[in-house]
């Protein structure tokens, strides 16, 4: 078996599964699916497989899952998460009659944790005043939160900084990392480990346009990669924009599949 095909395995076996929705405020099986709802009215469908479905049946089931969440008032979107390797029979024509709209595809990066530390520009960054830390406190993740909506420039997602502040405030096992220059926050990610599985998501990487191409947000991942490794964890998956995906890349990771998000929107 080629490593990719491993990563891919370990990915279909071990993070298709109901770890995907372990932080939502409810799950709900219909079938094949998971129905999840988290924080914000913003509901979650995910599945291991939908082998053996014809399109009549696949089309059935997505009208069937988008009424139980269309029916309850306080749902305002919901998203179904496809990966490309699935091969899923009029999947996606069926999500578009059924008023789902694709978003952006992002790639599906695996990898050993060992080789996001190589190559870690952390001292060198360190002798020009940036330095890597994990954050703690409210203040930082607040400070964390308005600058990752900067970088992306979009509006910050309120909902999701609360979802952040409550794992904080629970002592979950989501870490919260931020690179720092000139006082100021200019790069961050999470670090997510999943339960019962070998593997650790590292999400949410940003980095201030003017600090870009500088190795930061490397030294931010090597650093988040050091602390899963001392956890115990082997593997580490994101699903990767094309920005953070070279990167990735560099470091040893494998593009294994592509996920897509269709949103349904009230």
């Amino acid at each position: 078996m080629t490593t990719i095909a491993a990563h891919l395995d370990a990915y279909d076996s071990q993070l298709r599964t109901d770890s995907e929705v372990r932080t939502a405020e409810s799950v709900e099986r219909h079938g094949p699916l998971f129905l999840a709802t988290f924080p914000g009215g913003h509901g979650f469908i995910t599945y291991a497989h939908l082998d053996g479905l014809s399109g009549a049946e696949v089309s059935t089931l997505v009208g069937e899952a988008l009424e139980i969440f269309s029916r309850r008032p306080e749902i305002v979107d919901v998203e179904w998460k496809s990966r490309a390797h699935d091969g899923v029979e009029g999947l996606h024509e069926a999500l578009i009659e059924h008023g789902f709209a694709a978003e952006e595809s992002e790639s599906v990066m695996i990898g050993a944790l060992e080789s996001l530390t190589t190559n870690d520009p952390a001292d060198r960054l360190a002798a020009d005043g940036i330095t890597v830390r994990r954050i703690t406190t409210e203040a930082d993740l607040r400070a964390m939160s308005a600058m990752a909506a900067v970088a992306f420039e979009e509006d910050e997602d309120e909902d999701r900084l609360g979802e952040m502040l409550g794992e904080l405030t629970a002592g979950s096992d989501v870490e919260f990392w931020v690179a720092e220059a000139d006082g100021k926050i200019v790069s961050a990610g999470r670090l997510e480990p999943v339960p019962g599985t070998d593997f650790v998501g590292i999400w949410g990487g940003s980095t201030l346009h003017e600090y870009r191409g500088r190795g930061i947000y490397r030294a931010l991942t090597a650093a988040r990669a050091r602390a899963a490794l001392a956890s115990g964890k082997k593997f580490v998956h994101s699903d990767s924009t094309e920005f953070s995906r070279p990167i990735l890349e560099r470091s040893g990771l494998v593009k294994v599949t592509e996920t897509t998000p269709f949103i349904w929107e009230r």
